[in-house]
């Protein structure tokens, strides 16, 4: 990459750092044309944001609401990881993919409601130091930043600069607070209509970089390396159509597949083998799809991959079925899990029936082959809602808007002497986002085949 500049740089030079000379302090700040802004555009998702706020300024009453952007973060000495705003941030100002490190949401309390203000810094003039020596947010480094008015007019929210934040006195705020997360992720566990039309976005994407994968297969299993062919070919996707993934890509073949979050990708892909491939691309309003299948690499199933396979696919379809509106969500893991422990009992795994091992107190044996969760709430996070109560999420009712992931698994470790050698190094996992709608589950991601039989037949088309 370039040479990095600070603001030290003008006046102390340093090991790698030329100081500037007298000629180019004298000339850099002249000889521009006028910035040629984007025009004005109303976001689509600005009165969805507005409505949020509206729900925040509700239940925090003359407080003071601060909600931080985030800073960049350090890879290594001065590189920075790509800058990607806080959730909370994101969902209530409705600032995308090109949101401003450092900026700051605040409601100010104002008599019964709040008023709303987004700081965030403005750009440097060409006039200043800033604009051609600091490399971190300087645009003669990074490019344009965006002007305070058009985000205004985007976002339909008030503007100031991040000095002017900065210079306020301090008062009773509510900030990163147990309260305030617990509120705003609770505030998601509903979609609104820009956000499922978002999630679908997304998972259309990733649907496409299911298909780039399968294109790729054959390179992947060529390569040493070939998990690392697999994520690579998925992120290009994931750049191109969308704005990243939404969590590290698991690229897991072989027995790699049997650790859940298998994200280092370094192993070959072998034919004869599975590669379970965990995905999901960030569409650039930060919303997220999370998809997971689980593919033959050399395009066919063996009897046994197969009916590891299927009997994944019946625990899903029955976790499909057991969700409805006012059911439990924790309702829709177990309906999955009857059907794991049975079928793991009827292949003679486990020490006691499968009856005795769904106890609740004293069984759990099946959970040995799926240890994680069914399902997830998934929206601006991949893992959404994190901090909503217990009671508002795993023992929570599902209602219309929501949107989850159906997942169950079966994961037989190459080292497991608790199961014959037949099983052992195959990992299963199927991954659907579902929409609930007031007639029941959407599955979003059906367009993707999912069957053993579908699978193959996808992967002879794409060969």
């Amino acid at each position: 990459m370039s040479d990095t500049v600070t603001t030290e740089s003008v006046d102390k030079p340093s090991s790698r750092r030329q100081p500037y000379g007298q000629g180019f302090l004298d000339t850099i700040s002249t000889g521009w044309a006028p910035r040629q802004d984007p025009e004005p555009r109303a976001r689509a998702q600005a009165p969805f944001a507005a409505k949020r706020r509206a729900a925040v300024s509700a239940a925090f009453l003359g407080k003071r609401v601060v909600i931080p952007a985030g800073s960049l973060k350090q890879r290594s000495n001065d590189t920075e990881y790509p800058f990607r705003a806080h959730s909370a941030f994101a969902h209530l100002t409705g600032w995308e993919a090109d949101s401003q490190p450092d900026s700051v949401l605040v409601f100010d309390p104002m008599g019964d409601s709040h008023e709303a203000t987004l700081f965030f810094r403005e750009r440097a003039d060409r006039t200043t130091s800033e604009f051609y020596s600091d490399a971190t947010i300087g645009e003669f480094w990074i490019g344009p930043r965006p002007d305070r008015s058009g985000v205004a007019r985007d976002l339909g929210i008030a503007t100031a600069t991040l000095e002017e934040f900065e210079q306020r006195d301090g008062d009773l705020v509510v900030g990163e607070d147990d309260e305030l997360d617990t509120f705003l992720d609770e505030l998601r566990l509903v979609k609104d209509d820009f956000e499922t039309a978002q999630l679908q976005l997304a998972v259309d994407v990733t649907a496409r970089g299911f298909d780039d994968i399968i294109r790729e297969l054959p390179r992947a299993a060529a390569h040493r390396r070939g998990e690392r062919i697999i994520e690579g070919v998925f992120h290009q996707r994931a750049r191109s159509d969308g704005n990243w993934e939404g969590y590290d890509t698991i690229a897991a073949a072989g027995p790699h597949a049997c650790y859940l979050h298998w994200t280092r990708n370094d192993g070959p892909v072998v034919p004869g083998d599975l590669v379970l491939v965990d995905a999901g691309v960030e569409v650039d309003s930060l919303y997220t799809a999370d998809i997971t299948r689980t593919l033959p690499v050399n395009g066919t199933f063996s009897a046994t991959q197969r009916k590891v396979y299927n009997a994944v696919q019946e625990a899903a379809d029955a976790a499909f079925a057991a969700a409805k509106p006012g059911v439990r969500f924790r309702d829709v893991h177990e309906a999955a899990m009857q059907v794991i422990a049975a079928k793991v009992s009827e292949w003679g795994l486990l020490p006691v029936t499968a009856e005795e091992a769904l106890d609740a107190d004293r069984g759990g044996h099946h959970r040995r082959y799926m240890v994680h969760g069914t399902s997830h709430h998934l929206g601006i996070d991949v893992h959404d809602c994190a901090a909503a109560r217990r009671e508002m999420y795993y023992d929570g009712v599902l209602a219309p808007g929501m949107v989850f992931t159906i997942e169950p698994g079966l994961y037989f470790q190459a080292d497991d002497e608790t199961v014959p050698a037949e099983y052992r190094g195959i990992g299963v996992r199927i991954e659907d986002d579902i929409r609930m709608t007031e007639d029941g589950p959407v599955n979003m991601s059906a367009a993707i085949p999912r069957t053993a039989d579908e699978i193959e037949a996808w992967m002879a088309k794409l060969s």
